[in-house]
């Protein structure tokens, strides 16, 4: 892993948002690492739209790990 890279700061170092869930209004806690969280109250799916070097970056992989690469980069099949 790579130590002084600026763009993977908020997933090494994660930062906590708080967002409305969509479908009841709840307040849910969302991390700068997670890709996405369950409302507490509802169950309802809430996805980070925190965009992030992952997805771009060629050095991404040794830069954040392999398990944190394929956690952020995984996509999910409904």
């Amino acid at each position: 892993m790579y130590d002084h890279c600026p763009g993977a700061a908020n997933i090494r170092t994660p930062t906590l948002a708080i967002k409305k869930c969509p479908q009841c209004g709840e307040e849910v806690e969302i991390f700068s690492n997670d890709v996405s969280v369950k409302c507490s109250k509802c169950g309802f799916e809430i996805y980070n739209d925190i965009a992030s070097c992952v997805q771009w970056c060629k050095h991404a992989r040794e830069c954040v790990g392999e398990e944190m690469y394929r956690k952020l980069t995984e996509k999910k099949v409904a």
